[in-house]
């Protein structure tokens, strides 16, 4: 099919030429003229014209095309011209030529000439205004004629006569037959005009046609308008592209009388008829399918032409037309493509037109029309590409096979027992609508029509060529992974199977359809399948699978009500079958019967000791439609054992036990145990369609821009099947109820045990009987168990506070867990008696019994009997898996410890602390361990509890100097959250000695100390005679809670004992610094004078006799060194900072040192920091000893470790190494020892004064700082 083409023939009378279709169709040039020149001319004119494409520019902006351009050249008649209101462009001569080779101006005055005039009259006369002359000249005429003119002569005529405006319409052919440079020259110009000519003139005459065609279609709202016309008129423009081989064009004008046509059946539908449509309303008498297999069907062509054609006759028809345009632009696939867009919208457009269709001929028609668009195809590709493009046919192959299977079902050709007289009189009636086969086919083995026939003959050839078409069809859909299609056609071959009596073929198909719907979550499909393979169960007596596939479809809500009922009944008689042998019951799943929503256990913690009672709430919710009689719901209990040696707690148990006791399942649809929930939302849009010239709505809609992911198989490799080998597990432990009624919905069943065996117990599997029918559920997820324990008894003692204080009435919870143990008349508990805790108790003391769960069960008053030794409480009488509690006061009592040395010259120890004391930091209180032994009922064995008591205050002490005046202070600090009022407080020495007096300072009035607030006291030492070393000190104070209203125990008192040594004061030490000479104040920058008096205030003392003392004639000296240090940095002590000094040891024995500073600073500056140390030699076997003088050069001396914290040195190294350790160079040599003075021996009277230095007058740089 290479195309359409169009000659004309004229008929003589003036009667309308026919057009005559052939295989070879080209624009018609006319030729008048010589016609043996011509006839030379043509073969080398129509093999030149085509071969140089041309640039065809058209209106309306239309994208211009190179094409080839060839004629068909026919001899001028007047008949060819077209007359008035003749719209066929097929027969339109596009172009005129007039050929001549006349040289002789007679010869064309005498005929010549007339003939141009009778042949441009007549093109005047048609208005025809395309025309052309050539003038052939040749060189032998030349030289046979001696009184030729020259060659322009005639030429000039010609275009004098004729081509007045138009010269260029006529050219001049050159020895057209010499193959000479001119004469090719002549050629290519002559070729080049006819080109140009034609173009101009196709451009023309398309137009003018185009807007005729466009102005009859504009008037296609009159009422006497006819598409049939139309569709000749635009077909015509159609058969000009073709010609010009511009198939994209002559494809849309059949595509859009293809859109046209479709408009107006929609419009039928919705109301809106034409009267032209009522031709195509004909009742279908021929359902002989597509003809492709010719380039033009002139049988249906002339039945459009004459409006006698039905709309299949069109359909097929203007088909016909796109698939041969489609083959020569080389689109096989799209030929398909829109086949079965055809076949689709023929079916629903005679539905709108109601038009009159006997049973079974579209379906005839649809079959016939598939096979013959694919043996199209075939004839056009190689198997290779076929097989690759297989997802462009198998929808023709799919629908002819649908097609053939309602044919077979209503001719009775897939019935068991074959067709009877009325499918074969329909046969007939629908073989006898297909006609005679075209003459085209007739030698074709597997032409459509033989098939078609073939498969209507028998009920064997029938079942060969379905099968044959399905499982091509099937095997196409799964190649290219469109598995839901392969499934439906499966579904289809299923139902045929069933119809042929054969279920174990069709059990096949609807399994794979089942699986891939349930996979997908195609629910109306699910439901469809799933009636259809329960009748394919039942013929085949698979029982298990029937009833499980029933309770599935009785609890399907896509069903109606009474189909439910009817499933639900099928279960149910077979449940109630009577049968003289009892076989084994056949067990189902669960889901598709009823639901587990909840279990409710109580007690909630589910938590039970042994003997204990424990009951299970299970809510079912039922999907079957009617209430239902269970014989039987029982629950499997799977019991374990802890392996961990130690037995669980009911305490332990309920902290890992959700606390309201419900366990909730998820909810599962009973059609879809494998739900969808993992795709995504459906992405919806609204879509609408304008009109570009009036922005008019034409079309709306919803679009879904996810498509590709809800609609995507979902692999999977876990099997959908149903559950098959359900089984029920072995146990002892099952909790049952019988003789219920399942009522459709929510239903509440209670299960009662009573516990036995400690251990674990997990509720595995949930079995409903009915019967000889079991409904199991064989995982019951979440897990859902509860606990049985035997619990030992246990005493436990808390205090009823965040910690106990020491000193004061403090409360303490006691705690009896029963357990397994039965509390009797008698029993008790005794407590060991210590003298440092005292058990207080009122007489009104309550005992409290609390069952498991906390709730009160009674109360009673508590017995306590107390001895010197042993407090019994007698216990109430208490069932087992009780406990009781109550509350007693206790007290700790602190003895008064032995003092013990603290540190050089003061010791010192608070009566609250003994030796097992857990000292912690300073802002934390002491704790006291007080451990008591209990005796208990249940054990042989004596308990014994630890209480731990705190400390609640801290106290401390300092010796304070002012010359020879001293003052002892006490602080006291409360370390608890409690506020305490303080009273008689005291200070006593421990040595009865009548010469020291201790002076309080302190108001007589009680004092209120604060949480973590200090209060001090201070007592003045006065003394009459020698004081002694040593004062041995006992601090005392009366405390109680200050919220306690009245007291009515007597508290005893906060003692501290502490020590205090070497207090006397033996040395002044007074710094004075002076200006320099003549300046009223110190300056900055300027040396000072710095004089330090160091004064002896008593006698030779105990404590002086050291190693430092030395004796001579009665004369002692000591030596001592002193220090001037300035920690902070205001001086500048210029030369020797520190000395050794030897001071006579008698009363008012007075040394000075004098020494330069420096202020740095302006402004009162403290005086800098005098110390003093005894100089301790280092006796040493060496006969050389180097002076002190040297050993202060050297600044190496060893302090001794015991230094006061007043003397701390620290100071002692910001300055120098002088408190260091030898250094590496003085290894080996002897050192001396410093020893600090005690606390209290050397008072410094400067200490606190300042001196006024003023800045310097000289000029210097000022440094400021500024944050």
């Amino acid at each position: 099919m290479d195309g359409a083409a169009a000659a004309a023939a004229g008929q003589q009378g003036g009667e309308k030429p026919p057009v005559i279709y052939t295989m070879e169709n080209k624009p018609i040039v006319t030729c008048a003229g010589d016609q043996n020149l011509f006839t030379s001319l043509y073969p080398t004119l129509s093999q030149q014209l085509p071969r140089e494409p041309m640039e065809w520019r058209r209106s309306y902006g239309r994208v211009p095309k190179m094409i080839h351009l060839e004629s068909n050249f026919v001899q001028f008649k007047e008949e060819l011209l077209p007359k008035e209101g003749n719209k066929a462009l097929l027969t339109f001569p596009f172009l005129h030529i007039y050929w001549t080779e006349c040289c002789d101006t007679e010869a064309y005055k005498a005929a010549v000439k007339d003939d141009i005039t009778k042949w441009q009259n007549v093109l005047k006369a048609h208005g025809s205004v395309d025309w052309l002359i050539v003038v052939v000249e040749s060189d032998a005429k030349k030289k046979n004629k001696t009184n030729i003119l020259p060659r322009t002569s005639i030429v000039d005529k010609i275009r004098n006569d004729f081509c007045n405006k138009q010269s260029d319409r006529c050219v001049v052919l050159s020895d057209p037959l010499k193959d000479s440079s001119r004469s090719q020259e002549s050629w290519n110009a002559f070729l080049t005009k006819l080109r140009t000519l034609l173009l101009m003139s196709f451009t023309k005459n398309l137009g003018k046609f185009e807007d005729d065609m466009r102005t009859l279609r504009e008037k296609r709202t009159d009422p006497g308008w006819s598409f049939c016309e139309y569709f000749m008129v635009q077909e015509e423009l159609a058969f000009v592209f073709e010609m010009l081989q511009q198939f994209e064009d002559a494809l849309v004008q059949y595509d859009e009388l293809d859109a046209l046509f479709s408009q107006y059946v929609v419009n039928f539908g919705a109301g809106d008829g034409a009267n032209w449509l009522t031709f195509f309303c004909q009742p279908v008498r021929s359902w002989n399918g597509l003809i492709l297999r010719k380039p033009i069907d002139m049988e249906k062509r002339e039945l459009i032409q004459n409006q006698e054609a039905t709309l299949l006759d069109l359909r097929s028809y203007l088909f016909s037309r796109q698939c041969t345009l489609l083959i020569f632009l080389q689109k096989p696939w799209e030929v398909s493509q829109r086949a079965l867009e055809l076949l689709h919208n023929c079916v629903q457009e005679l539905k709108l037109l109601e038009v009159s269709v006997p049973p079974g001929a579209l379906d005839c028609w649809v079959f016939l029309s598939c096979l013959e668009v694919l043996q199209r195809i075939e004839g056009c590709c190689d198997r290779a590409q076929i097989d690759a493009n297989v997802s462009h046919t198998v929808g023709l192959w799919s629908y002819a096979t649908e097609k053939l299977r309602s044919l077979g079902y209503l001719c009775g050709l897939a019935s068991e027992k074959g067709p009877n007289s009325e499918d074969l009189n329909r046969t007939v009636d629908l073989l006898a609508g297909l006609g005679a086969e075209r003459p085209e086919t007739a030698n074709a083995s597997q032409s459509p029509y033989k098939k078609l026939k073939e498969a209507l003959s028998s009920v064997e050839a029938f079942e060969k060529h379905y099968l044959d078409l399905s499982h091509a069809t099937i095997e196409m859909y799964t190649n290219i992974g469109r598995i839901r299609s392969a499934k439906l056609v499966g579904k289809d071959l299923a139902e045929f199977y069933m119809r042929k009596k054969s279920p174990q073929k069709a059990e096949v198909y609807l399994q794979g359809a089942l699986k891939t719907y349930l996979a997908e979550g195609w629910a109306l499909l699910v439901t469809h399948t799933r009636k259809q393979l329960a009748e394919c169960q039942k013929q085949l007596g698979q029982i298990d699978n029937y009833l499980q596939t029933s309770s599935l479809l009785a609890s399907d809500s896509h069903l109606t009500e009474d189909e439910r009922k009817r499933f639900c009944q099928e279960i149910l008689d077979f449940a109630n079958q009577q049968t003289e042998s009892q076989g084994e019951k056949i067990i189902l799943s669960m889901h598709s019967f009823a639901q587990l929503k909840t279990l409710h256990f109580d007690p909630p913690n589910a938590v039970v000791h042994v003997g204990g009672k424990l009951s299970i709430e299970v809510t079912l919710q039922s999907q079957m439609p009617i209430p239902v009689p269970v014989d039987q719901i029982a629950i499997y209990v799977h019991f374990s054992i802890e392996k961990n040696s130690y037995r669980k707690t009911a305490e332990w148990l309920t902290k890992h036990k959700t606390s309201n006791g419900v366990i909730s399942f998820p909810s599962e649809a009973a059609s879809f145990p494998w739900s969808r929930n993992n795709l995504p939302a459906l992405e919806l849009y609204e879509m609408y369609e304008r009109s570009p010239s009036d922005n008019s709505l034409n079309t709306t809609g919803i679009i879904c821009k996810n498509v590709h992911m809800l609609l995507r198989r979902q692999e999977s490799s876990t099997s959908l099947d149903m559950p098959s080998g359900v089984t029920l597990e072995d146990g002892a432990h099952m909790l049952k109820c019988s003789d219920l009624i399942l009522e459709p919905g929510i239903n509440k069943i209670t299960f009662e045990t009573q516990a036995k065996e400690p251990g674990t117990y997990t509720l595995r599997q949930l079995c409903t009987s009915l019967g000889k029918v079991q409904f199991v559920l064989l995982h019951i997820y979440p897990i859902a168990q509860y606990d049985v324990y035997s619990q030992e008894p246990q005493l436990k003692v808390e205090p009823m506070t965040d910690s106990l204080l020491a000193g004061i009435p403090q409360k303490v919870k006691f705690t009896v867990i029963t357990g397994h143990y039965t509390m009797k008349s008698g029993d008790t508990l005794q407590l060991s008696n210590a003298d440092a805790m005292p058990i207080l108790y009122h007489p009104e003391s309550k005992a409290v019994i609390y069952s498991n769960t906390r709730e009160k069960i009674s109360e009673s008053t508590l017995k306590i009997q107390s001895s010197e030794k042993i407090t019994s409480i007698s216990l109430p009488v208490t069932p087992a898996y009780h406990v009781i509690e109550f509350e007693l006061q206790v007290m700790y009592l602190p003895s008064t410890p032995e003092p013990a040395v603290e540190g050089e010259n003061t010791v010192n120890k608070e009566a609250y602390g003994k030796s097992k004391e857990k000292q912690k930091a300073d802002s934390h209180m002491a704790t006291v361990d007080q451990k008591v032994t209990i005796d208990c009922p249940w054990s042989i064995y004596s308990t014994i509890i630890a209480l731990t008591f705190c400390i609640p205050f801290n106290a401390k002490h300092s010796l304070l100097s002012a010359g020879k005046r001293k003052y002892v202070q006490v602080c006291v600090q409360n370390l608890s959250e409690l506020c305490f009022q303080l009273s008689e407080n005291s200070l006593t020495n421990s040595v009865d000695c009548t010469d020291l007096q201790l002076v309080p300072l302190n108001p007589d009035s009680q004092q209120v100390i604060y949480s973590k607030q200090s209060i001090f006291f201070v007592w003045e030492l006065k003394w009459t005679k020698e004081l002694p070393l040593s004062l041995q000190c006992l601090f005392s104070v009366s405390f109680c809670p200050a919220t306690s209203e009245e007291q009515s125990l007597s508290l005893k008192p906060f003692t501290y004992e502490f020590q205090v040594e070497n207090f006397f004061t033996l040395y002044n030490v007074k710094t004075e610094i002076f200006p320099p000479l003549g300046a009223e104040y110190c300056k900055t920058g300027s040396l000072c004078s710095l004089e330090v008096s160091i004064t002896r205030l008593a006698d030779l003392l105990e404590v002086d006799k050291d190693e430092a003392l030395t004796e001579s004639d009665g004369y002692c000296t000591t030596k001592l060194m002193y220090e001037v240090v300035d920690n902070s940095s205001n001086w500048a002590v210029c030369g020797k900072s520190s000395g050794v000094i030897s001071m006579p040891v008698a009363a008012r024995a007075t040394h000075k040192v004098h020494m330069e500073v420096m202020p740095l600073f302006a402004g009162h500056l403290p005086f800098p920091d005098v110390r003093l140390f005894k100089y301790l030699p280092h006796h040493s076997a060496h006969s050389m000893q180097p002076d002190a003088d040297s050993w202060i050069e050297n600044d190496n001396l060893s302090v001794d470790k015991n230094v006061d914290e007043q003397a701390e040195s620290s100071s002692l190294r910001s300055r120098s190494s002088l408190h260091s350790a030898a250094s590496g160079e003085h290894k080996g040599l002897p050192m001396p020892r410093l020893q600090a003075f005690s606390s209290g021996q050397v008072f410094n009277c400067s200490t606190g004064m300042q001196i006024l230095v003023v800045p310097s007058k000289d000029d210097h740089v000022l440094e400021v700082n500024v944050t």
